[in-house]
């Protein structure tokens, strides 16, 4: 695995953590009554809760901010960056982040915070739960470039959740025409929806032919199958199965996240 992520991640195979934020301003799940003081409590807990269970990284997201938009108020970058740098010199780990569906706001927050990588759908045509999608790869990695972080990792989601593919190729074929025409530093495998999994045929399909790249299991990782993912996908973004309950929406379950990990360190041989 050379490039980027070799040297970003100091383990092989690493479990990528999410923390959610809760909704932000101007997204109409925000609790107004909380405040920033609110979303700061609740990614402040997350985050420790992950750290002390062992995560190799965390990524920043956005998930509460439903219904989701391609072209993200500059708000909800602008509060995202606020609550990571207060909470900035408490990270351990590399992080990473994702404002959804948004990638030129993604590569902004990026380089604004800090962030060692950033994850995206920079490219394909979806029809989707939000309309037509159509990223923009070229202009997101120029973007990047140009805000001087070449060194920032883009990993790219190429099968998008809550949409369908209009490029009929195979999803093999589609991630080995990435790779080629896009150059990213990994490639994210997803399920259908937030929470859910991609199928292991998928990921060991793009993984056969793609070697030379990264490629990581990027929704529905559970304690029952990150062995079998880990057989073959280079690491996985867990999220939902760290939560209580196992529910998106919740918090961060410190005994949940750190029963995975355990998993996790087993199943890659640690």
């Amino acid at each position: 695995m050379p490039g980027k992520f070799e040297r970003l991640f100091k383990t092989r195979k690493p479990v990528i953590a999410m923390v959610h934020f809760g909704a932000l301003p101007g997204s109409p799940l925000h609790d107004a009554e909380a405040g920033l003081p609110g979303l700061l409590a609740g990614v402040r807990k997350d985050l420790k809760a992950l750290q002390d269970a062992g995560v190799d990284a965390v990524m920043f997201g956005n998930e509460n901010d439903r219904p989701y938009e391609f072209k993200v108020d500059t708000a909800s970058t602008a509060t995202m960056a606020y609550i990571i740098g207060q909470v900035r010199h408490e990270i351990t780990v590399p992080f990473g982040v994702n404002v959804l569906w948004d990638p030129m706001a993604t590569v902004a927050l990026g380089a604004a915070t800090g962030a060692s990588f950033a994850r995206e759908i920079f490219t394909g045509t979806h029809a989707s739960d939000m309309g037509m999608w159509l990223p923009d790869a070229g202009a997101a990695m120029r973007y990047r470039d140009r805000l001087g972080r070449k060194d920032l990792a883009l990993m790219y989601n190429i099968s998008a959740e809550f949409a369908w593919s209009l490029d009929q190729r195979s999803l093999p074929d589609r991630a080995r025409s990435a790779v080629f025409s896009s150059i990213p530093d990994a490639i994210l495998v997803s399920g259908v929806i937030t929470g859910e999994a991609a199928a292991l045929s998928d990921l060991e399909a793009v993984k056969r032919v793609v070697p030379e790249v990264p490629v990581l299991a990027n929704t529905g990782v559970k304690h029952a199958t990150v062995a079998d993912v880990m057989k073959i996908a280079d690491g996985c973004v867990v999220g939902s199965s760290l939560k209580v309950d196992g529910d998106t929406w919740n918090a961060v379950d410190p005994a949940r996240a750190k029963d995975f990990m355990d998993k996790a360190r087993k199943a890659r041989g640690d």
